[in-house]
């Protein structure tokens, strides 16, 4: 997986996503395990089958800290698998194939809860200012 992420480093269109915002704070919110299940859903759905439905436009830029994650590491289609993760097209993903998808978006999301400022304090504590 290093390589891969070494790769996905020399891409200007994949690295320029950032987990931030909405995204960040959902993350936050939810926790990084609910946010994981919820990958292994969309991987399951909309990534798993042999030709999935819209494929090369499935995945949404926007709307879940997933979606991101998928972009930025070139799991969001079964064209980029191919492509950079050498996953072949046209056949179903076993499981094993779907716990590295989940388990390569898992990495990038905690490389970028780690990277992204603290929350503010009243965000931690669960209370306004004032």
């Amino acid at each position: 997986m290093d390589e891969v992420f070494a790769r996905l480093a020399g891409s200007s269109f994949r690295r320029r996503f950032r987990l931030r915002g909405d995204d960040l704070a959902y993350q936050r919110r939810k926790g990084m395990e609910t946010v994981l299940r919820h990958a292994a859903e969309m991987i399951a759905s909309r990534l798993a089958p042999a030709a999935p439905p819209n494929d090369g436009s499935q995945t949404p830029m926007r709307g879940h800290p997933v979606f991101l994650a998928q972009h930025a590491t070139a799991t969001c289609c079964r064209g980029c698998l191919a492509k950079w993760h050498g996953i072949a097209r046209g056949r179903a993903l076993t499981d094993e194939e779907q716990r590295y998808v989940v388990a390569v978006i898992a990495r990038w999301l905690s490389g970028q809860e780690r990277a992204a400022p603290p929350p503010p304090e009243e965000d931690q504590l669960g209370l306004g200012v004032g």
